[in-house]
């Protein structure tokens, strides 16, 4: 079954206004030039790594966050930038990922779904579910995933929740499982209680997932275009506000 719906740092490096005549006019307080072909290239290449499409209304999101990559590498230039990535096949290219993955997520968001995920386990308490979380994100919709799965099979039900996410900085906070008490405040009294424990100390402020909720969970770098790397089939599939971000051809090829 699939649910699916229609995310050490080096001085910044200063670039004179003037050398902007190049490619067109710097705009009034960015740090560094940037062009249509920049952001041609940039859209390019992302398309390429993740099947992400970009359209041309995202210019000063794409500025904003692959300007970071400038400061953190120390270059000047987008070009300078991308000309480097280019040639090289390390980590950069996954930070470069990373910066233009949106994860805009929230515990139990869309509702209704988890209402028909806990009707098909209610109906099913006996078997093993394995479950597949194709965007975990930071993790709030993985962890809604499994308060309802227990909720629906009770403390001897069977699950397994695989979750993936092709940015790997969001993954690691899905793994932790660790929010703030801000970020948990949608969720009643009763889930609180049962599956997260409360930070003390230096951790007040903070909620951390229950060890006996984590059991269920595995995390793992999944890139959607490419093969999947699961032997075992899967009872559900959530592939969530992900399909969004891809053109037709991308979304048939990942279906």
């Amino acid at each position: 079954m699939l649910l699916q719906t229609s995310p050490t740092r080096r001085s910044p490096v200063a670039t004179p206004r003037a050398a902007a005549a190049q490619d067109g006019p710097l705009a009034e307080g960015r740090e560094f030039i940037w062009s249509d072909a920049d952001f041609a290239r940039i859209k390019s290449l992302i398309y390429k790594k993740a099947g992400i499409s970009l359209h041309d209304g995202k210019h000063a999101m794409v500025y904003s966050r692959v300007s970071r990559r400038l400061r953190e590498t120390g270059h000047d230039s987008f070009k300078a930038y991308l000309d480097w990535l280019e040639q090289h096949d390390g980590s950069e290219w996954q930070e470069f990922i990373n910066a233009l993955t949106t994860n805009l997520t929230a515990f139990f968001r869309e509702q209704h779904h988890f209402g028909i995920l806990a009707e098909l386990m209610a109906a099913a308490r006996s078997q093993p579910w394995r479950i597949w979380c194709s965007a975990a994100s930071t993790g709030e919709e993985p962890y809604s995933i499994a308060m309802t799965a227990q909720e629906a099979l009770g403390a001897s039900g069977s699950f397994q929740i695989v979750n993936s996410d092709i940015d790997t900085q969001v993954l690691a906070t899905a793994q932790r499982g660790v929010y703030k008490v801000d970020g948990v405040k949608g969720l009643s009294p009763e889930r609180l209680q049962r599956f997260f424990m409360r930070g003390k100390g230096s951790n007040a402020g903070l909620m951390r997932v229950k060890p006996e909720l984590q059991k269920h969970m595995s995390f793992q770098t999944v890139n959607l275009i490419h093969d999947l790397p699961f032997r075992e089939p899967f009872d559900v599939v959530f592939c969530r506000n992900v399909m969004i971000y891809f053109d037709a051809a991308t979304q048939r090829q990942v279906l």
